[in-house]
């Protein structure tokens, strides 16, 4: 299950998957463009918006629904915005859709995916995020002054919740993983920000990946033989061990920070 498969990478690691012969539940906001990559590779179309987190429930009551086993989940949606918006349940936009979303989705299949069989849970992170920390009284960066630090806070949000994810599951068969993609212009992610669209076209944020060189190491982590040698790790691209935040390492910050998370989203959560 991809989120964030109506275009781009995500779209482009669903058609890969389809090749080598996995069952894709696409998941995209748009249901034109998500509707249109599932029938090009015979996947199922699944709507959610995240800036809504009722769809985020509803989306995962009818994967409980349809699917029995759930081997990959991919949390890949993503946005960069470059002025502060509120969702309409009252948190700010980027911080929802890029890490408060994929945690409260990640939560509710875990029962499924932790007893079905080996699962994994492998979510689109970047190297943005060693450029902001992590202030506990504050998680929705609301003391930031720059919108693309706090994009960069947002993506050491979802590594800090994947080396906790991989802790608290130990034992059980699922393995989580994050990655940087690659700076990959013209993607859904930069929908909303001119900005960063033209740095990547410019090639002002580094070198340039094409999409197909994106989606890849999503692909490599949901086909890799041995997910446990990656379980809690964070790629840069295809390149274990990346460089990340120092508080990336922080083993009681990345505790309390699921804790303080579920308590937001008022989760009861082992």
């Amino acid at each position: 299950m991809i989120t964030g498969a109506s275009t781009g990478l995500g779209a482009e690691a669903a058609r890969q998957l389809v090749r080598l012969g996995a069952t894709v539940a696409v998941v995209g906001r748009s249901p034109e463009k998500t509707a249109a990559v599932a029938r090009e590779i015979g996947a199922e179309p699944l709507v959610a918006d995240f800036t809504r987190l009722a769809d985020v429930r509803a989306l995962a009551g009818t994967l409980l629904d349809r699917y029995p086993r759930i081997d990959v989940l991919a949390n890949n949606a993503g946005v960069v915005l470059t002025r502060r918006s509120r969702t309409e349940d009252g948190h700010d936009t980027m911080f929802q859709v890029n890490y408060l979303a994929p945690f409260l989705l990640t939560n509710l299949l875990l029962d499924r995916l932790t007893t079905a069989g080996p699962a994994r849970v492998i979510s689109t992170s970047s190297k943005a995020n060693r450029s902001a920390g992590i202030d506990l009284d504050d998680l929705e960066g609301a003391r930031t002054r720059s919108e693309l630090l706090r994009y960069g806070m947002t993506k050491l949000q979802n590594i800090l919740f994947t080396r906790e994810l991989a802790r608290r599951t130990r034992g059980t068969g699922l393995t989580a993983t994050a990655f940087h993609p690659g700076v990959v212009p013209g993607t859904e992610i930069n929908r909303d920000s001119p900005l960063i669209a033209a740095l990547c076209r410019y090639r002002l944020l580094g070198r340039v990946a094409t999409v197909a060189e994106g989606a890849a190491p999503l692909v490599h982590l949901a086909t890799m033989p041995d997910p446990e040698t990656a379980n809690g790790g964070y790629y840069h691209c295809l390149k274990p061990n990346g460089p990340v935040h120092p508080h990336a390492t922080d083993a009681q910050l990345a505790a309390r920070l699921w804790d303080r998370t579920a308590d937001l989203l008022g989760l009861r959560v082992a």
